[in-house]
C-alpha cells in the first residue's frame, strides 16, 4: 500500500477521531457496494413476502457468513435475473377476480326473457344456449309476473344468471368453456322457535294482532281448534291461549311463518291443548297429550262466515213463502264467492240444482251420516257424482241461487235421515294416534309441553318474546 504523509504541526482537535484518516468533502460510495445491495436487496425482499405467506413455523436458524473485503477491492456479485424473480413472487399472490356488471331482471305482465334480453342488450344468443339446458326449460317457458332473475354479465355477454325457484331451491346457470352448466342449488333455511301468549278482549285477531302474531298464525290457531270451539259464538272475553310455533330465517332474515308446534286455548273455564305430530309418510296433525285427535270426524262451519243469518228452527217463518216452514239446518252469511269446504271424508253422492236449494252438492259419510251444503253460486269442477272428499276440501262457492235473499251458505247435518242442529250434535271424533306411533308422540310431546308449561309460569299478560 503506498505510503501516506501526515501533517504533524496540525493543532490536536479536541473532539475523538476514529483511527482512520480523514477524508476531505463528501465521502463517495463504491459502485460495488450499490450493486451489492440492489442484487442483494432483491432476493431479501422475496424471502421476506415468502416468510409473511407461511408463518405456520418459524425459519431453521442458519449461519450467515460475513463477508469482509477491503473497501478500495472490487466485489464481484453474479447477476440477478430480477424479471424472472418478479414472475416467480406475482405467482405467489392471489389472481385477481375480474369484475363484472350485474343487472335484475323483473318479469312485468307481457314480458318474455327474449323481450327482457333484448332491452337491456344482453345475447339473446346466450340466451337460445340457456334454454336448451334441460333444468332451465320449464323455468323459461312459464315465466310469469314477479319472477326475478340475478343476471352477471360482462357487457352483452352473460356470465351466470340466478333465479329462486322456491323457499329451498334456486337455479343457478354458469358460463363455461363449452356454453352454459345449469344446476339446481339448494337454499338453507333456518327454523327458529317462537311462544306467544293472548288474551281475547273482542276477538281472536284483535288479541292476535296485540301479541305480536300474524294473520296466518292467527288462522292457524282458529284451524286446530275449530273442532270444538266456535271463534265467532263461542269466545268470551277473558279467553286466553298460548303458542309455540315456528318461524323460518334464511341469510340470518326472517321469511314467513312456520307451523304451529303446540298450542293451548282456554275457553269458558275448558282447557284444550293440542300438540303437533309428523309420522313417517310426513303427515302432520294435531293430537291431544293423552294421544286422542283434536280434530273431530266433521267441522262445525264448514265456510269463513263473517254471521249466523239463521238458526236451526222447526218453526221458522220463511222470509219468502211467508209461512212457517222447518229451517231443519244453519246458514251462514258469507260474501259471494267465498269457498265452501266438505265438513268431512265422504263421498259426493248430488251435484245439481235442488228446487228451492238452488245449486247443491250432497255429501254421504261414514255412519250413515249426510251433509247438505245449497244456494251455491258454482261448483268445484273436479267434484262429482261419485267424486270422494277429503275434510275441508273446496267443493263449492257461496252464492244465493233457489229461494235465498242474500248470499249465504244453508247447511244441513242429517243421521240416520234425520236432521240434527250442526252446531250442538254431537260429533264422532276422529281416530286417535296409530299405535304403531303412540310411544313416540309421547316422548315427542313431553318436552314441548315443558316448554309450554315453562312459559305459561312466565307470563302475566299478553306478551310474545323469542325463545330461541
Amino acid at each position: 500500500m503506498p505510503s501516506r504523509d501526515i501533517d504533524l504541526n496540525r493543532p490536536v482537535s479536541p473532539l475523538l477521531h476514529d483511527y482512520k484518516p480523514s477524508h476531505s468533502g463528501k465521502p463517495k460510495k463504491s459502485k460495488a457496494l450499490q450493486w451489492f445491495a440492489v442484487g442483494l436487496g432483491v432476493p431479501l425482499i422475496a424471502v421476506a413476502l415468502i416468510n409473511t405467506l407461511d408463518t405456520s413455523s418459524p425459519p431453521p436458524a442458519t449461519t450467515v457468513p460475513v463477508m469482509t473485503a477491503s473497501i478500495d477491492e472490487p466485489i464481484v456479485v453474479p447477476p440477478v435475473n430480477e424479471a424472472a424473480l418478479m414472475e416467480e413472487v406475482a405467482a405467489l399472490l392471489p389472481e385477481p377476480v375480474p369484475e363484472f356488471e350485474k343487472l335484475v331482471l323483473t318479469v312485468a305482465s307481457g314480458d318474455t326473457m327474449e323481450k327482457l334480453f333484448r332491452k337491456n342488450k344482453l345475447s339473446v344468443g346466450n340466451l337460445m344456449a340457456i334454454v336448451e339446458l334441460e333444468q332451465a326449460k320449464a323455468l323459461f317457458r312459464k315465466i310469469k309476473p314477479g319472477d326475478v332473475f340475478e343476471v352477471t354479465h360482462d357487457g352483452e355477454q352473460v356470465i351466470s344468471l340466478y333465479s329462486e325457484l322456491n323457499l329451498t331451491s334456486a337455479l343457478q346457470i354458469a358460463k363455461n368453456e363449452s356454453g352454459f352448466n345449469a344446476e339446481i342449488v339448494a337454499r338453507p333455511i333456518e327454523i327458529r322457535k317462537r311462544m306467544a301468549h293472548g288474551v281475547i278482549e273482542t276477538s281472536l285477531f284483535e288479541s292476535g294482532a296485540k301479541a305480536g302474531l300474524t294473520d296466518k298464525v292467527v288462522m292457524n290457531i282458529a284451524g286446530i281448534f275449530a273442532w270444538d270451539v266456535d271463534f265467532v259464538l263461542d269466545i268470551r272475553q277473558g279467553d286466553s291461549y298460548y303458542v309455540q310455533y315456528e318461524e323460518i330465517w334464511q341469510d340470518d332474515k326472517y321469511v314467513s311463518d312456520g307451523e304451529i308446534i303446540a298450542a293451548e286455548f282456554n275457553n269458558n273455564g275448558r282447557t284444550i291443548q293440542a300438540i303437533r305430530f309428523i309420522d313417517d309418510s310426513n303427515r302432520s296433525e294435531y293430537f291431544t297429550p293423552t294421544g286422542d285427535s283434536v280434530r273431530k270426524a266433521f267441522i262445525r262451519a264448514p265456510v269463513d262466515f263473517t254471521r249466523i243469518s239463521s238458526n236451526f228452527n222447526p218453526n221458522r217463518r220463511h222470509p219468502i213463502l211467508n209461512r212457517i216452514r222447518a229451517h231443519r239446518g244453519v246458514d251462514y252469511a258469507a260474501p259471494r264467492g267465498t269457498p265452501i269446504k266438505a265438513s268431512g271424508d265422504g263421498k259426493v253422492i248430488f251435484r245439481g240444482t235442488k228446487s228451492g236449494y238452488g245449486k247443491t252438492v250432497i255429501v254421504q259419510h261414514g255412519g250413515n251420516i249426510t251433509t247438505l251444503y245449497a244456494h251455491m253460486s258454482s261448483f268445484v269442477l273436479k267434484v262429482g257424482v261419485g267424486s270422494r272428499v277429503q275434510q275441508g276440501q273446496t267443493i263449492g262457492f257461496v252464492g244465493m241461487t233457489g229461494l235465498a235473499t242474500a248470499n249465504h251458505l244453508h247447511y244441513e247435518y242429517r243421521l240416520n235421515g234425520v236432521h240434527r242442529n250442526p252446531r250442538t250434535v254431537d260429533l264422532p271424533d276422529a281416530e286417535p294416534i296409530d299405535e304403531q306411533y303412540r310411544e313416540k308422540f309421547m316422548a315427542v310431546a313431553e318436552p314441548i309441553l315443558k316448554e309450554l308449561e315453562q312459559f305459561k309460569s312466565t307470563q302475566t299478560h299478553s306478551v310474545a318474546y323469542n325463545s330461541q
